[in-house]
């Protein structure tokens, strides 16, 4: 009786190990998911910001540009509100 017993137990730990490398494998590979999500995420970031950089460096040239031709003329966030309102 001891004999069935043990036998029973060892499948049943058995069983648990095999649960155990299951839910091992299935977060590694969540992590692994998750990091290649995270690298993709970075690589938008990166890119995003140099598209950032490109069209401030853009922005402030057609400022000097407009400055060079119309002196003294500042548009400050109220004329482009008034700007906004005409339309």
């Amino acid at each position: 009786m001891i004999t069935y017993l043990l036998i029973g137990l060892s499948f049943i730990l058995i069983g648990v190990t095999g649960l155990q490398f299951t839910y091992m494998f299935y977060v590694d590979r969540l992590n692994r998911e998750r990091k290649k999500y995270i690298r993709d995420l970075e690589r938008r970031a990166e890119m995003l910001s140099t598209r950032l950089e490109a069209a401030e460096i853009r922005i402030a040239g057609q400022d000097a540009h407009r400055q060079k031709f119309v002196p003294g003329s500042k548009l400050d966030d109220e004329a482009w509100a008034d700007v906004l309102d005409e339309r």
